[in-house]
């Protein structure tokens, strides 16, 4: 291949790894700047609307009291709130600690319980079948909300435009922790900051599990084989013309995984998720159609579980190319590249020793991430990525 091919390659796929990590964050900041800030939180409503809080669980006996203190602690009327939890086939003493849970006096709540475990989506859509609320809030067993999130993430649904609201997922800090807490808590904060510029933009592309709102009438039942329901179904709702607003003041804190192979099990199946969702919102990729979120689902999600992973062996590769060509300026960016991988494995063996060095888990991090596509694409493949979710141990 002649130099000045290989060299337009080596550009081309680091300038598409540099826009799917790095460069999409700059050109949102630009946009926004140039088109001016809107105001973010919209007014409180003057009468709350009556809302579904709904938690599925599995095996969360460890938690689940705890789950159910912090959502009757919320900031919220009790009488225009309902808590909705679902145990999909749960086999510790989950069932007995909600049933014998002492329920404060005109608290409405209900308890779903199929000794068949299916799967979050099919708990999640048993739950919905009893909805009788105008706004659902979707929340997870093993997450506590501060105080005014709900009060908060309702605010956005007087803009009849907002079909659904994400809330924001934090990962509570552990001086004590290593790899997976510096990693995982550095991944979310910038995720955090994309999805606000995101909703500012037009709408957020698909809300985290953890806390993420919507209105009754936008929501739709999806397959019961979705691996990754609610990045599924709020993208759906976006598809459908619905804006998904961002509101960072209404929080969901868990701890990081207990390790990073613990976070890889997360990992693997969310992006096995990822490739079938691409699929079922192929429409989505018709930037003619769709627009400005096309723009946005593609730079955001797509790129990051397709080109970019798969164009960093190449980047390397033809690095090393052209390095043996003599140019000491591709020596350099090779030397550079070999540095931080060097780093990556320096922190994977720091970890196993339990030394916390941040900066060398960092670059850790990202390549454990983008093995994890790698490993989620097989998955997907080959048909053998359940809807069960295997609980990855926390910290």
């Amino acid at each position: 291949m002649p130099v000045p091919v290989v060299e337009i390659t080596f550009w081309s796929a680091l300038l598409i790894v540099f826009y799917a990590y790095v460069g999409y964050g700059i050109l949102l900041w630009l946009l926004l700047r140039w088109r001016g800030r809107r105001p973010f939180l919209p007014p409180e409503p003057a009468a709350l609307p009556a809302l579904s809080l709904v938690t599925c669980a599995f095996n969360e006996a460890d938690c689940i009291e705890e789950k159910i203190a912090n959502s009757l602690a919320l900031d919220y009327p009790h009488e225009r709130l309902v808590l909705i939890l679902v145990s999909d086939g749960s086999t510790d003493n989950t069932v007995g600690l909600i049933d014998g849970y002492p329920w404060p006096q005109g608290v409405r709540h209900v308890h779903l319980h199929e000794p068949e475990r299916r799967g979050k989506i099919a708990a999640f859509q048993r739950a919905m079948a009893l909805v009788d609320t105008s706004i659902v809030v979707s929340t997870d067993a093993n997450t506590q909300l501060n105080p005014e999130a709900l009060r908060r993430m309702v605010r956005h649904f007087g803009d009849t435009r907002v079909g659904a609201v994400a809330g924001e997922k934090r990962i509570a800090a552990d001086l004590r922790e290593a790899a997976n807490s510096a990693g995982e808590g550095i991944y979310w904060r910038y995720e955090s900051l994309l999805k606000r510029w995101d909703a500012e933009l037009w709408s957020v592309v698909g809300a985290a599990g953890e806390l993420f709102a919507f209105r009754t009438e936008a929501y739709e039942n999806v397959p019961d084989d979705t691996i990754i329901e609610d990045f599924y179904l709020t993208l759906r709702m976006a598809q459908k013309g619905w804006r998904v607003a961002y509101e960072p003041g209404a929080y969901a804190v868990e701890t990081a995984s207990a390790s990073v192979g613990e976070e890889l099990k997360r990992k693997i199946r969310i992006a096995a998720g990822g490739w079938q969702a691409i699929v079922r919102l192929a429409p989505l990729l018709n930037i003619v159609r769709y627009g400005v979120l096309s723009f946005q689902y593609i730079s955001h999600r797509v790129l990051r579980w397709t080109l970019a992973p798969a164009l960093l062996p190449v980047i390397l590769a033809l690095n090393v190319w052209l390095a043996a060509s003599g140019s000491h300026f591709y020596q350099v960016l090779l030397a550079g590249q070999l540095l931080f991988y060097a780093a990556a494995l320096a922190g994977y063996w720091l970890e196993k020793r339990h030394i916390k060095v941040k900066a060398l888990f960092v670059p850790y991090y990202f390549c454990v991430m983008n093995y994890a596509v790698y490993a989620g694409f097989l998955r997907y493949l080959r048909g053998n990525q359940t809807v069960l979710w295997e609980k990855a141990k926390r910290a």
